[in-house]
């Protein structure tokens, strides 16, 4: 996948952010913006977008102003605690955009971002609460980022899934404290309900033995993702499986 990332003010090509997205394989575009003329940063951006025709586009801070003011198409935006209302005169998103922001930010109040989802008339879930800080350079926000790109890449609409995702530790979305996707099952021997964590990026059918935490009988872990995102978890006696 392409990705043009435009970092933040006083912030350089070759980030935490972006060296993790090539990292994870994605061909990233990251040019220098000038921090001082922000006309100057707008017009190596859009120079950057018509060279390569990214897939997505991700900004952050200063860099989520300067991509929401190029002409960009339908191209996808994932804005990292975007600063809109410190510089540009964009004002509103385009429906496949995402907003990463933590809650704790201090640099740009996540009020914000709430705001400017709502103006857009956008889902209220176009705005993940993730990280600690405004950097948001910890494991959980890098893995939502990527996420996001990946979702972007599958050609799907955001899916906007109704159970807890995405992140391992910390993550947040809407304001509700999540882990990873979870999903629970009914174990065949014993009748618990076992609550599990679910890693959608291994794909829509999934297959494996885990053993209940209650009864420690083995399962057959059958995980299916729908179209829209919704996962379905079933348990079947290990035996069955032969």
């Amino acid at each position: 996948m392409r990705v043009l990332f435009l970092h933040g003010w006083h912030s350089v090509p070759g980030g935490i952010k972006p060296s993790y997205l090539r990292e994870q394989g994605h061909v990233v575009f990251n040019p220098q913006l000038d921090d001082d003329d922000f006309a100057a940063a707008l017009a190596t951006a859009q120079t950057e977008f018509d060279r390569h025709q990214p897939d997505v586009i991700i900004g952050s801070s200063r860099g989520g102003a300067v991509a929401m003011n190029i002409v960009s198409g339908a191209t996808p935006l994932i804005l990292l605690c975007p600063a809109w209302k410190r510089w540009g005169r964009a004002t509103k998103l385009k429906p496949n955009s995402a907003i990463l922001h933590s809650r704790l930010d201090d640099v740009i109040p996540i009020a914000d971002s709430e705001e400017l989802v709502s103006i857009s008339e956008l889902p209220p879930e176009t705005l993940i609460e993730v990280g600690s800080d405004h950097r948001l350079a910890d494991e959980a926000s890098l893995i939502a980022m990527e996420w996001l790109c990946q979702m972007h890449a599958s050609g799907q609409p955001l899916p906007w899934l109704e159970v807890e995702r995405l992140s391992p530790t910390s993550t947040r979305r809407n304001g509700e404290a999540c882990s990873q996707a979870e999903g629970s099952y009914l174990c065949d021997a014993c009748g618990e309900e076992i609550v599990i964590p679910l890693d959608l990026s291994e794909g829509s059918h999934q297959r494996y033995v885990e053993d209940c935490p209650v009864c420690c009988r083995a399962n057959i872990i059958h995980v299916e993702i729908d179209d829209d995102g919704r996962p379905r978890v079933w348990a079947a006696p290990e035996q069955d499986s032969e």
